[in-house]
């Protein structure tokens, strides 16, 4: 639905809605939020709605702290009353300075400049992103303990899978926000679940991602669980990942699709892919942001390590479906839902544009199970946050596409980050080394 001011006030009024949530995303992909009585709905649609930033990660210094959160009217939504007992209405909010421009360290406003370069060049792009999570048991208290909330694995049913009702109820409330719902299962590690939605342009999607994780959070709270996206909470088991399907999309027809080719790809997609590949050790720090990340991109756990593609082999980084035609698409392999949406997607179309402006060629797909190549001839992804953090670094397109704001704090804060935990010690290390 097209919103207008109008029927938004229209709406408010019939649906008695008392308070207004204003969302955004701060550099480390956190949704924020400030609430309004509705009584201030006119000043919220007149792009009146001013707070302080320089608490938020990311943002502003103190001393130039004030920003302006600007509705997004198409993001409307009245939220559904199994996730909270209030009516609310919520909108996501762009990020504005008080001179009326986009706030350059915005996540959001990153990736429609990375959207404005595709466009530029004839193309859009959609993404289908396939996050999983993982449900923990809470304690007397409500926090989380260590403790699955079953012992079941891949595709399994009731009753060793013990998170189908939560899942159920996680898509029956995603529909109310208007999501296009495809399949939920239960995933290969104990506790993990997954929960496929349909894929969209990338701005909807990346707010999308974010809606889906607040609601699985909300949701999963309800049902006495925890549930978390982060990467690897257990040792020895598969870890969480949001693989991503990238199509692109030149005058309404694919652009990835070559029904003369022999595999029916375009060289348009074959130098998308290659970009992303040339990119993939910068591209690392922003789609695994975290040190936890790492624990993840390891041999054995079904997580992608080697840098290249293939048609079907998932030891690869990227993988390329069998769909052909409008659903021609790949897969790229190795981001994880903590990383900031906005961000993630933004690199990734501007390391594709790269390839697509350079006629990069990323060389014939891979047929070898890569987790059995011992030598050195396929390059790797990043083994640690701090090694990701360097090829950034170093890689002037992605920090191009971060800009000059949000690379140098996000490179800061993570760098600190990675600082702190080299500082700790595990124990592991305890046990491993004390009596030696």
């Amino acid at each position: 639905m097209n919103y207008t001011k109008e029927n938004i006030k229209q709406i408010v009024n019939d649906e008695k809605v008392e308070f207004i949530r204003l969302e955004f995303t701060d550099m480390l992909g956190d949704t924020k939020n400030v609430e309004l009585p509705i009584e201030e709905i006119d000043s919220v649609l007149n792009d009146e709605a001013m707070f302080d930033s320089s608490s938020i990660s990311g943002f502003s210094e103190i001393q130039e702290s004030d920003m302006f959160l600007v509705p997004d009217l198409d993001t409307f939504k009245v939220l559904p009353n199994n996730v909270d007992e209030d009516c609310i209405a919520r909108f996501i909010c762009d990020i504005y300075t008080p001179d009326g421009e986009p706030f350059d360290g915005d996540p959001r406003y990153i990736l429609k400049r990375a959207m404005k370069e595709a466009k530029d060049l004839g193309y859009t792009v959609n993404v289908g992103p396939e996050p999983e999570f993982f449900l923990f048991k809470l304690n007397e208290e409500g926090y989380p303990v260590r403790k699955m909330n079953d012992r079941a694995g891949y595709f399994d049913a009731s009753p060793k899978d013990k998170g189908d009702k939560v899942r159920r109820d996680i898509v029956r409330t995603l529909k109310k926000f208007g999501f296009e719902m495809e399949a939920s299962h239960h995933e290969v590690a104990e506790g993990q679940h997954e929960i496929n939605f349909r894929f969209d342009d990338m701005l909807k999607t990346a707010d999308n991602i974010q809606t889906f994780k607040n609601v699985v959070k909300d949701v999963a709270t309800n049902h006495d669980y925890h549930a978390t996206f982060m990467p690897k909470p257990i040792t020895g088991g598969n870890g969480s990942g949001m693989h991503c399907h990238l199509s692109l999309f030149a005058d309404g027809d694919s652009a990835f699709y070559d029904q003369h080719s022999e595999d029916e790809i375009s060289d348009t997609m074959k130098h998308f892919m290659a970009g992303i590949l040339h990119h993939a050790n910068g591209i690392a720090a922003i789609t695994n942001p975290n040190v936890n990340s790492y624990k993840r991109l390891v041999p054995g756990y079904e997580a992608p390590v080697s840098v290249a593609w293939s048609h079907s082999n998932r030891s690869c980084m990227i993988r390329v479906p069998m769909t052909r035609g409008m659903g021609t698409r790949f897969e790229v392999r190795h981001p994880d839902p903590t990383a900031n949406p906005y961000l993630t997607l933004a690199v990734l179309i501007q390391a594709g544009l790269e390839g697509i402006r350079k006629n990069m060629d990323p060389g014939e797909a891979e047929t070898r199970n890569l987790y059995e190549v011992s030598d050195d001839s396929v390059p790797t992804l990043p083994t640690n946050l701090k090694e990701a953090l360097k090829a950034l670094k170093k890689d002037e397109v992605l920090m191009e596409a971060l800009g000059e704001h949000t690379s140098k704090i996000y490179l800061e804060e993570k760098e600190q980050e990675w600082n702190t935990y080299s500082l700790q010690v595990s124990q592991w290390e305890v046990d491993e080394y004390m009596n030696k």
